[in-house]
């Protein structure tokens, strides 16, 4: 059900960027400027707001700008497919992305000295770069892996709604939702862990 609401949504925002995509490309844009102007945006949703506490501002500026992953690559597509430095530069900057938000997070709530909270966040980043790394040496292996109920999409959601909601006086809202999200997270490891396995045992009977 989670993955059947994930490409519905997905290909409704599809309708709505592509439009924006082609206006970008006729302009000269390429989407590797698309890649690194997002990830700058949500630099400076988290740390310039969001690790000072500003965390409604924070979390949509996050939001807007972490909506340029799927605009680079409507755009990559529309020009023909992505390149392998283009899928290497947009990997590396989700990355920094991320490591950005959560980071900014438990600096936000080490200031509050909600050390839960701080935990939660820690194991978030962990368990998030976890999620992707898993994907990614499994296909390096030759191997699928689109699988998992915590993609980076989902991460992020979850995360600016417990951020807005905190930041709009529901006090405990940003920790339930870390909590929500580090369970999720070490899940969707496990989830791709035992997918990759599965494969490796195929492999390894024929």
């Amino acid at each position: 059900m989670a993955k059947i609401f994930q490409v519905t949504a997905r290909a409704g925002m599809t309708r709505v960027v592509e439009p924006i995509a082609r206006t970008l490309l006729r302009a000269g844009v390429s989407p590797n400027a698309v890649t690194v102007t997002g990830t700058v945006g949500v630099l400076i949703g988290a740390l310039g707001f969001g690790a000072r506490g500003h965390l409604v501002a924070g979390a949509l500026i996050v939001t807007v700008f972490a909506l340029t992953d799927l605009l680079d690559g409507t755009m990559a597509r529309m020009s023909g497919g992505s390149t392998r430095f283009g899928a290497f530069l947009d990997s590396s900057m989700d990355r920094v992305a991320d490591s950005a938000v959560f980071g900014a997070v438990a600096y936000w709530l080490a200031t509050q000295h909600n050390y839960s909270g701080v935990a939660a966040a820690l194991i978030c980043l962990a368990a998030g770069g976890l999620v992707s790394y898993v994907k990614a040496r499994a296909e390096g292996l030759g191997m699928t892996c689109n699988v998992g109920i915590a993609e980076r999409t989902e991460r992020l959601l979850i995360v600016g709604v417990g951020g807005i909601l905190t930041g709009v006086a529901v006090p405990l809202a940003l920790e339930i939702a870390l909590w929500l999200l580090a369970a999720v997270s070490i899940f969707t490891v496990g989830q791709r862990m035992a997918h990759v396995y599965r494969q490796a045992q195929r492999v390894g009977v024929e």
